[in-house]
């Protein structure tokens, strides 16, 4: 087991060594061993006294210090130029059984010199959600962070309650973020972004280093990946919840899972997050913010991009068009895939949009409307989706457009169906599961966490577990926290 410390390598500047505070007494909840044995790192050994002290204080085998990374970001739309990791650690990289480079990350290890006051610890339900979640995305086939393993820390942590700690021990392809580019930019370290952008080249995008304008050239990836990324996410009902700059990762990948949520119903409006007050990040606003995020980073820059700012700007704009075009192209291509439909069709983008009309008008469940679509397929029977709208909701109309669509596709029901359920998934974490989940673990049943979490590994598999119902009127949640 090799650890690197290459992020930790670059200049003072971009981290704080840690000495981590000792937990009283740490204690596994979940092991990801398929993860673990993917990044070559032995179970047994994560399991032992100085793997708990790995997984709980980043305590690595050859003694070198785990940091506090430095990054700034737009808190909902407000700048503020230091924020970094303050409950979170970089343990250090590992090359996984591909040769791909991870990083090995903890949240809620304690404080550090970003801990602006906090105390730098993470409460037990938080980290189970994202150990839930980000473990759904990935069974989902969306990149995400991914969870490597979930502790409580045998202390308690004091938010509106009293309630336990925990640790979870997440996995990326990297941990920088757009802030991290904010944060040397907002002190005029034309260097330091300068050097970042060469690590993450050197790191995420190796194929770029020969390119003609290297800098440009990683905007434009990211954009793509940014692109490609979200649209995914809107393709199985995903809100993120707090798509600030610091929350954006340079890899494409999903990260920090505060207080995202998936639709029930649809509506493109929907807001969980209670400190969303107005709305900046609701399901459907979340292209825009991703494209406004894009354009700080492209800010951050500009002084590579070009000498003349002018021109540096002009190429800036060209990179981020790229946006619109693949978000376009991964969503319509998804719900054609989520409507059976392989063949290509210019009125497709149409039939998906009067679907979702009658959707929002009827609060048909995001998930279950588009298995029970399948359904139709197999069946010939509507019964069962007419039962998830409302009246006056237009989806009679709809779905006799889209059987005449379908008969124009020229393939067999049978491969129309399978298509259909490998893309619509029967189960997702549903928000009252979730904090069903928590609210036992808190109390210290953890069974209710182990059953979820091996139901979202096989989400489009058929299964009678009920886990994929909608929540009940009394079962609905109105607003999901940070935990912070």
């Amino acid at each position: 087991m090799q650890f690197s410390r290459i992020y930790a390598s670059l200049p003072e500047r971009f981290s704080a060594p840690l000495s981590p505070a000792l937990l009283r007494d740490p204690q596994i909840v979940a092991l990801n061993e398929p993860l673990a044995l993917e990044l070559g790192l032995d179970p047994d050994w994560l399991r032992s006294p100085t793997g708990v002290a790995f997984l709980s204080q980043g305590t690595r085998p050859d003694g070198a210090a785990p940091v506090a990374m430095a990054y700034a970001g737009h808190q909902f739309g407000h700048f503020v130029p230091s924020l970094g990791d303050g409950r979170a650690m970089l343990a250090g990289e590992v090359t996984d059984r591909t040769g791909r480079l991870r990083d090995i990350h903890l949240k809620g290890s304690g404080p550090t010199p970003f801990s602006r006051r906090g105390d730098g610890r993470a409460a037990l339900g938080p980290v189970l959600r994202e150990y839930v979640v980000s473990e759904a995305m990935h069974a989902l086939g969306i990149p995400t962070t991914r969870a490597l393993a979930a502790l409580t820390t045998g202390e308690n942590v004091a938010r509106e309650t009293m309630q336990p700690g925990g640790v979870i021990v997440r996995v990326a392809s990297s941990h920088v973020r757009v802030g991290t580019f904010q944060y040397f930019a907002a002190q005029g370290d034309i260097e330091g972004v300068r050097i970042l952008a060469d690590h993450v080249i050197g790191r995420l995008y190796p194929e770029l280093k020969d390119a003609e304008n290297p800098y440009l050239a990683l905007l434009e990836a990211v954009t793509v990946r940014q692109a490609d990324l979200v649209a995914r996410w809107m393709l199985v009902g995903f809100i993120h919840g707090v798509m600030n700059t610091d929350n954006m990762s340079i890899a494409g990948e999903t990260i920090d899972f505060g207080p995202c949520a998936f639709l029930d119903a649809y509506d493109p409006a929907k807001v969980f997050s209670f400190i969303d007050q107005n709305g900046r990040y609701a399901y459907g606003n979340q292209p825009d913010m991703a494209l406004w995020n894009l354009g700080r980073l492209a800010e951050t820059l500009l002084p590579l991009l070009d000498s003349n700012r002018e021109q540096a700007i002009e190429k800036a704009k060209s990179a981020l068009m790229r946006f619109d075009t693949v978000f376009n192209d991964t969503y319509l291509g998804g719900w054609r895939r989520k409507l059976g439909l392989a063949l290509e069709e210019n009125g497709d983008a149409r039939l998906a949009g009067r679907l979702l009309t009658a959707m929002h008008r009827g609060e048909a469940d995001f998930t279950l409307t588009f298995r029970q679509l399948g359904e139709v397929v197999r069946t010939g029977q509507t019964e069962n989706l007419l039962a998830l709208f409302g009246p006056d909701s237009g989806i009679e109309d709809w779905i006799g457009d889209w059987q005449a669509r379908l008969e124009r596709e020229e393939r067999s029901v049978e491969a129309c169906h399978a298509d259909m359920q490998a893309t619509n998934p029967r189960i997702i974490p549903r928000n009252h599961r979730i904090e069903e989940m928590i609210q036992s673990a808190v109390a210290g049943d953890y069974a209710p966490f182990h059953r979820l979490v091996e139901a979202l590994s096989h989400p489009f598999e058929d299964a009678a577990d009920g886990l994929d119902a909608p929540p009940a009127p009394h079962e609905r949640v109105r607003n999901t926290f940070c935990g912070t």
